[in-house]
């Protein structure tokens, strides 16, 4: 694996005239690309512009404008197109951007707003320092206010890097998606990852199952919601067989539906593990083993360990719960302007406490259990994972989809709630766990709801059924 420091953190911008993306509709070439960035990048020098806003519409100013910002050493703060008055109050107070550059939010706050610019190329500009602040990405904010996570060029480039080595990433490749622009998926994997590997992008604009089978890509990145709907029309799912990779990410891919993948492609799907805070770390190999359920292995330069409550280190044996922490070069390098959440975030020797729980097994395999505030359930003195039993529910015929939580109990401590979307007779489905899986493992109530709350990326909001 290359040192991120080594070259630019888009050094492909620079070879031969080809398509770089397509986005709304549009060609751009990686030398068109190149020069409006690069103009729009010694406007933003020339100005002393330290810090900009960028609402987060998938169209080529947008990309002109987070490559100008790559290019000009200028910290970019994408911001959701359909961020609430709140959201984006809270955003704009926290990061305090100079301006906003590229396309005009319907309420821009109060700040100017930079067009990206139709000029020349000004011709090479200085190398910014790939230590400095990259991108300022905005926490889901589920336990608070969002905190915005500070990312360096280098960590980008190197989190880049070690997904080309594990995926076996190359310029012949064509990535396909349409994710949005604002997350470490869509953005740091599906638009700066082609761009500095050289690989083509296309961007369906909404990652829809016609979209995705209309495009010719050898390289698919969706969300699980993505996947499910794909499979849920099998002709068009049929097309992605020609592709070499589909990966999923950004919450676990029901079992169900990898496997209907792999009936209908002919291909298991890639699965990997990560978050703002770290970028991908741990992923199954273009090469290697994909066991639904699993994330796979630590990426190259990355470590992991699972900890109990009291800082312990625990064994990898594929069954033992603990909370995982990972380091490696693609960590963040604190959250803005919150020493106290940064402190409370990375261990003294670099490691960043990931919230999440987790078993490894002999081999280093890794299984994310969920998040130790909503995933993880503590009931009559078990440490119970909540996706065990939701993957157990959605097996049952009548269960379109599932949540689980622990809810207060005084007897237990915590009680097992299933959300369930779907039909049955919920003695049944209570049975159903129980004949399956450990009897402590079975929900103690079972709630029919009409749908479950998901955010952009698919991910269940379990807070908001509570």
């Amino acid at each position: 694996m290359r040192s991120p420091g080594a070259v630019p953190l888009l050094p492909s911008l620079t070879g031969p005239d080809r398509t770089a993306l397509t986005i709304a509709g549009v060609e751009l070439t990686r030398r068109d690309l190149l020069r409006r960035a690069s103009a729009t990048a010694g406007e933003l020098r020339e100005a002393g512009v330290r810090r900009v806003a960028l609402h987060a519409v998938p169209t080529p100013e947008t990309v002109i404008a987070m490559v100008a910002c790559l290019l000009a050493g200028t910290t970019a703060v994408p911001v959701p197109p359909d961020a609430g008055a709140s959201e984006l109050a809270h955003v704009l107070t926290d990061a305090e951007p100079d301006a906003w550059l590229g396309a005009t939010p319907p309420d821009p706050g109060g700040l100017p707003v930079r067009s990206v610019s139709a000029g020349s190329d000004p011709g090479p500009l200085p190398e910014p320092d790939p230590a400095g602040p990259a991108l300022i990405l905005y926490t889901s904010g589920t336990t608070g206010p969002p905190k915005g996570v500070v990312l360096s060029g280098a960590a980008l480039a190197a989190g880049i890097d070690a997904l080309t080595e594990a995926w076996q990433w190359t310029a012949d490749d064509t990535l396909v998606h349409g994710l949005p622009l604002y997350h470490v998926h869509g953005l740091v994997l599906g638009l700066f990852g082609p761009l500095r590997i050289g690989s083509p992008l296309v961007h369906t604009g909404r990652p829809t199952p016609e979209a995705y089978a209309s495009a010719a890509g050898t390289l698919y990145f969706g969300v699980p919601t993505v996947w499910s709907r794909i499979v849920a029309q099998p002709d068009l799912a049929r097309r992605l067989s020609r592709a070499r990779l589909l990966v999923s990410g950004s919450a676990p891919l029901p079992t169900q539906t990898f496997h209907r993948l792999v009936e209908l492609t002919g291909a298991a799907p890639v699965e990997r593990y990560g978050m703002s805070e770290t970028l991908i770390t741990i992923s199954t190999r273009a090469d290697g083993e994909r066991r639904p359920g699993w994330v796979g292995l630590p990426l190259p330069g990355v470590r992991t360990r699972l900890r109990d409550d009291a800082g312990r280190e625990l064994p990898r044996d594929g069954e033992t719960i603990g909370s995982l922490e990972v380091a490696g070069p693609m960590i963040f390098d604190g959250y803005l302007g919150r020493p106290d959440a940064t402190a409370g975030t990375l261990t003294d020797d670099g490691y960043v406490r990931t919230g999440d729980a987790a078993v490894i097994d002999s081999a280093g395999f890794h299984r994310i259990v969920g998040r130790e505030s909503v995933d993880l359930i503590k009931s009559g003195g078990f440490r119970i994972g909540a996706g065990e039993i939701e993957t157990c529910l959605r097996e049952h015929p009548e269960v379109v989809d599932v949540a689980v939580v622990g809810e207060p109990d005084d007897d237990l401590g915590q009680r097992i709630v299933a959300y369930v979307v779907g039909a049955g007779d919920p003695d049944e489905l209570i049975g159903h766990v129980g004949s399956r899986l450990a009897r402590h493992k079975r929900p103690r109530e079972v709630r029919f709801v009409a749908d479950l709350p998901r955010n952009a990326l698919g991910k269940v909001q379990k807070h908001l059924l509570r």
